[in-house]
């Protein structure tokens, strides 16, 4: 299959996302990247402006997300377009591909944790580097198993945390190169 044939969804935020748009385009990856008005995105290229009535096919209780995180919310009405662009991320892009940290209760920490349970919901293939083990993850049987990611799928979805560190950006970009040399 032809890179060209492959797309990969993200949020176009710092860090993470933004990486993963620059490899994407590096590699000659369809690059969609979701946003709102008001969404402040690091990457500006191929930009899906998604409107409020979009927005909200992705709506979700904010009670049932903070008892799958198993944590609360401030900043609710904020949040919760962050969590309905997650949604069309991950709706999309059928291998979810994120950057993080793996929490003791098999949550992924913040934001990036909502996609990172939305594709385990959605029975999705999700692998997640985890930078304070510098390592790669696939869920698998309801556990976190220690694996080489590869991009196999031809839509994927790329986010994690605006707080990327240079070994989850090398991550990153040898995910890429293993999956497209």
């Amino acid at each position: 299959m032809s890179n060209k044939e492959y797309s990969m969804y993200s949020g176009g935020l710092k860090g993470a996302e933004k990486t993963f748009g620059e490899c994407a385009e590096k590699y000659g990856i369809n690059e969609i990247t979701f946003s709102f008005e008001g969404h402040k995105c690091s990457r500006k290229k191929n930009i899906t402006l998604l409107s409020d009535e979009e927005l909200k096919k992705g709506n979700i209780s904010m009670e049932i997300v903070s008892a799958r995180m198993g944590r609360r919310y401030a900043q609710v009405d904020k949040i919760r377009k962050v969590f309905q662009l997650i949604f069309h991320m991950i709706n999309k892009g059928y291998q979810v591909f994120a950057i993080g940290w793996i929490q003791s209760d098999k949550t992924v920490k913040g934001g990036t944790g909502w996609g990172v349970e939305l594709a385990k919901f959605f029975n999705r293939p999700v692998s997640i580097f985890d930078q304070d083990k510098n390592k790669w993850y696939t869920w698998k049987e309801n556990e976190w198993k220690e694996d080489e990611s590869v991009i196999s799928h031809k839509t994927f979805c790329g986010t994690g945390t605006r707080n990327l560190s240079n070994e989850g950006q090398k991550a990153i970009e040898k995910l890429f190169s293993r999956s497209f040399e």
